[in-house]
């Protein structure tokens, strides 16, 4: 897994901010119109047009334009990179932490 990618920094990115974080939420539950995820935020529907465009670009969820409306969805590619470097990394640390055990357990035994 690359500690660098264009990709999962926008996703990070993306993530950090609780507005998207809410809208991506939302998106669980299926497709949903940009107006309608705008309702609940108090901000002028172009602000709310750049949390999505900041969503878009980190391949979080993708749009498409339907009549007069723009619909949205989540893209679960990206979701699934994020998940599988925070699992490497997770795996990597319960491995110090062991290793860490194991020394702390032969210094004692020595102190003994």
């Amino acid at each position: 897994m690359p500690y660098h990618s264009t990709q999962l920094d926008l996703a990070f990115h993306a993530l950090s901010d609780p507005t998207r974080r809410a809208v991506l939420s939302r998106l669980a539950d299926g497709e949903v119109p940009v107006s309608t995820l705008a309702e609940p935020f108090d901000m002028a529907l172009p602000s709310f047009a750049q949390h999505i465009k900041v969503l878009e670009d980190s391949g979080l969820i993708s749009s498409e334009k339907r009549g007069r409306s723009r619909w949205c969805r989540l893209e679960s590619e990206r979701f699934d990179q994020a998940m599988d470097w925070m699992e490497a990394e997770r795996r990597r640390w319960v491995e110090r932490l062991d290793q860490l055990e194991v020394y702390l357990d032969k210094t004692e035994k020595k102190d003994e």
